[in-house]
């Protein structure tokens, strides 16, 4: 039998073919064909076949063969002959790099094909990255690495394990994280409290849908943690100490289409980090609350959300905007606690009104030394409301004639950000400026929302909302008439900058070495609400908080990191209300020295 005319066998098929059969880039119908084909088409079917996945685009074809796919059928077996050595080195360059699994694969008995051998060390120490939770410019399909595939989706599990010891020289809520102080006297000790926790383990999942159309991507990804509520249940009680469910965390689908190599969309569908202040967050070790209402604004929400990118040269630039779920973060009252944890909070989706959010990212590579990542501007702004609803039951029988079907009252939210990341050698400078009104539900303005403005109102009646969050003020207005007092927005400022060192780089350390992982962070932020929107308020005792962290970080090895966190967190009160307490007495200051160590394993 002519060599040309060969079949395939078995014991005798191709080493990288049943490499990529292990792992789930070929399916057997793939197997098939290629055993069916001739021994001198081989080469060229099995190209044709990963074109048609979109593991090998038509330009990579082009560029190893000469040809395109289209001009280069599989029956010719001279085109398969000339191109298969550069055919089989192309598809393994790009099926290692783009679809490997995270353990080596094992080659068979009659495989000849070598074991993948670990990467060499980087030649440098990488700088400091940002933390980044919103991608510029898409995500691309080879930014997955799946674990397995299963019916043509990749996916690819992530997370870690934390757990830390705390120590904070005042803590009146009990709480294993700071929130401001103010909030209720302490104590005559100030409320010291030590705290284990092992809440903020995290586990995430990310997916990976292989379209025939090597310009579409279509990715996604659930994540969860257990920072949520702890549950009252008697076998809590007995077996485990502060226990509380997962919840989700992340869990959105996206498709980002390249059109060309300077200009690209996504669309994301899901609960992803707000395209309104999440953009740049502080690196620090306690990320439960992260500088709520000290200056680190940001937050996750159900969105619906639309981006383009441009590249212009070495600079790219993206606007993004969302619809995004309506939300105030008010507390409901106890009385109500279990029906506003039932609605979700009502007074967001109540003003029947999406909250529109968007962002401008601007990218570039300011220090071109290697292992430096590149650095951004952003700008970013929302747009939202909340309506408080009084049930016609409710309303003050003084009011009952001119409000006979109930009433209503509500405010907007509004906010814009510019923060910077800029990354270089030798250092790492983030930050955000932030203003805006109602900020609370992003944890600005020192948790305060609105208030009741009542001036010039005589006989005046208070009444709880339906959902119990708030209260709605009647009263009679200069003309006589019976009215419900306006609600308004708390307005704020705020903001914090971070510098992070890399330590072992700017001391030269080796790339191999045990000592290669030091760096070490240095952050200030503050959060303040407008002195004339507190006085109108009436009864706000605080009016503006600081944080100052320092956290050093070990990295041991790609897994496991050990960081120590030194930080003060300071609320200021109001001094044009009477002062609160701290320790029993009036005071102006409320401050916790608070000590956070443990270890990181990543998986």
């Amino acid at each position: 039998m002519p060599v040309a005319a060969q079949q395939n066998t078995a014991g005798s098929r191709d080493p990288l073919a049943e490499i990529l059969l292990r792992k789930g880039i070929l399916t057997p119908e793939d197997m098939k064909q290629l055993d069916a084909a001739p021994t001198s088409q081989t080469e060229a079917l099995l190209a044709h076949i990963l074109v048609s996945k979109g593991v090998l685009s038509p330009a990579e074809y082009a560029q190893v063969s000469g040809r395109t796919p289209e001009a280069t059928g599989v029956t010719a077996s001279t085109s398969a002959a000339e191109d298969a050595s550069r055919l089989k080195a192309a598809v393994a360059a790009v099926s290692s790099s783009s679809i490997s699994v995270s353990a080596p694969v094992q080659p068979s008995v009659a495989s000849t094909a070598p074991v993948p051998q670990t990467p060499a060390p980087p030649a440098v120490i990488a700088a400091l990255t940002p933390t980044r939770m919103l991608p510029v410019g898409g995500v691309s399909r080879d930014s997955i690495t799946p674990a397995f595939k299963a019916n043509g989706v990749g996916y690819a599990p992530y997370g870690f394990i934390k757990v830390t010891a705390i120590e904070d020289s005042s803590d009146p809520g009990a709480d294993d994280f700071p929130l401001p102080g103010f909030l209720g006297d302490t104590g005559p000790e100030g409320a010291p409290e030590f705290h284990l926790k092992a809440r903020s383990t995290r586990v995430g999942l990310n997916l990976a849908w292989l379209d025939a159309n090597p310009r579409l991507n279509l990715t996604g990804r659930v994540e969860m943690d257990f920072e949520g509520n702890f549950n009252k249940s008697d076998n809590r009680n007995i077996s485990t100490i502060r226990s509380s469910n997962p919840s989700v965390r992340l869990a959105w689908a996206r498709l980002d289409y390249k059109f060309d190599a300077n200009n690209s969309i996504s669309a994301l569908f899901g609960q992803d980090w707000t395209p309104f202040s999440s953009s740049t967050l502080p690196n620090i070790l306690e990320t439960t609350g992260m500088g709520i209402g000290f200056g680190a604004l940001w937050e996750r929400t159900p969105q619906m959300r639309l981006g383009y990118t441009r590249k212009i040269g070495g600079f790219q630039i993206m606007p993004e905007f969302a619809i995004a779920m309506p939300t105030a973060g008010l507390v409901p009252s106890a009385a109500n606690v279990a029906m506003e944890l039932g609605y979700g909070e009502r007074q967001g989706p109540d003003a029947n009104q999406p909250d529109l959010e968007g962002r401008i990212v601007g990218q570039w590579q300011l220090d071109h030394a290697p292992g430096v990542a590149p650095a951004q501007i952003i700008f970013s702004g929302e747009r939202g409301a909340r309506k408080a609803i009084v049930t016609a039951a409710s309303v003050p029988s003084a009011y009952l004639k001119t409000f006979a079907d109930g009433a209503t009252a509500g405010s907007h939210s509004d906010g814009w950000t510019a923060e910077w990341q800029l990354p270089t050698r030798y250092f790492t400078l983030t930050g955000k400026f932030y203003n805006g009104a109602d900020l609370r539900f992003f944890f600005g303005g020192q948790l305060y929302s609105y208030f009741n403005d009542t001036a010039g109102l005589t006989n005046q009646a208070s009444v709880t909302s339906i959902d119990g969050s708030s209260t709605v003020v009647f009263g009679t207005n200069a003309a006589g008439q019976q009215v419900v007092a306006p609600e308004r927005p708390i307005r704020t400022d705020g903001g914090f900058a971070q510098l992070g060192l890399p330590l072992s780089r700017l001391f030269r350390a080796r790339a191999t070495g045990r000592n290669a992982g030091w760096s070490l962070y240095a952050l200030y932020g503050v959060d303040q609400a407008k002195t004339r929107d507190l006085d109108k308020m009436g009864g706000a005792s605080r009016r503006y908080g600081t944080m100052a962290v320092g956290t050093l970080n070990y990295t041991l090895n790609r897994w496991v990191t050990f960081s120590f966190e030194q930080s003060l967190y300071t609320t200021h009160a109001n001094p044009e209300e009477p002062l609160p307490l701290y320790r029993g007495v009036p005071s102006r200051e409320w401050n916790d020295v608070r000590e956070e160590f443990g270890p990181t394993f990543t998986f």
